[in-house]
């Protein structure tokens, strides 16, 4: 992927597009760094502690059903899931987090712009940089084998997923990530298979063991018993590339 600019980006909070409500966003997290430096070094040492992330932004004010006003002022105790979307290519990064929203701050400007600040910080699995396994929001009508994704290698360090369901209409669905060795053969990767969706909106996080072999291609695949009509979602799968990821 060449240099880009944040034109056209997409932010997703737990089953809800806001995107045309947020007028920025910033991403940060990763490991604190712990001192370990002895008294015989010249410089510091460091190793990695606990992982932290943190999504905040700003957001127009926005009344209207299911914008961003009414999503974020309700201020949840329980956890919310926060999904940045670079861009709504298919396979390009996105990162998300299991969050609690910690506020709501609006400023009106001197200006006459009214506009709120919010902070979702994680809670239990820091931030997780990955790949967007949906072109943006996907809408199936049906049962779908969506495109994949090709992630160069197969790796043997397991992964994980995140789903946001925006709306849904019908009796069942379940929302599935498949692999494949050759990009023609496909099979669902285990532990990576949605809870079936009767209702939306709703987000889910999910992992497999983390010595999981997940092979080179990847996409997602919808499945039904009693039918649906409409199911609008977005999921971004996490690959890890390192041994010995855990939480």
């Amino acid at each position: 992927m060449a240099k880009s600019s944040g034109l056209g980006d997409n932010f997703y909070i737990h089953g809800y597009d806001v995107s045309g409500d947020v007028n920025s966003i910033s991403v940060s997290g990763g490991p604190a760094a712990l001192s370990t430096t002895g008294i015989d070094k010249s410089a510091n040492e460091r190793i990695g502690g606990l992982r932290t992330g943190g999504m905040t932004g700003t957001a127009f004010f926005n009344p209207d059903t299911d914008r961003a006003h009414p999503r974020l002022s309700s201020l949840p105790m329980t956890d919310v899931h926060g999904a940045y979307f670079r861009g709504t290519t298919l396979g390009n990064p996105a990162a998300c987090q299991v969050s609690k929203q910690v506020n709501y701050d609006g400023t009106r400007g001197g200006d006459g712009a009214f506009t709120f600040a919010f902070d979702l910080q994680c809670n239990g699995f820091g931030v997780e940089w990955g790949r967007s396994l949906t072109a943006g929001v996907r809408t199936d009508t049906a049962a779908t084998d969506g495109a994949s994704i090709d992630t160069t290698a197969s790796e043997a360090f397991g992964a994980q997923a995140y789903v946001q369901v925006m709306a849904f209409t019908g009796t069942d669905a379940t929302i599935t990530i498949e692999d494949s060795a050759d990009d023609a053969t496909f099979a669902a990767v285990t532990g990576l298979a949605f809870t079936e969706v009767t209702a939306g909106p709703v987000a889910e996080r999910i992992a497999t063991a983390n010595d999981a072999t997940v092979r080179r291609y990847l996409r997602v695949a919808t499945s039904t018993t009693g039918g649906f009509t409409e199911l609008a979602f977005a999921v971004v799968v996490i690959k890890n590339e390192i041994a010995g990821v855990v939480f």
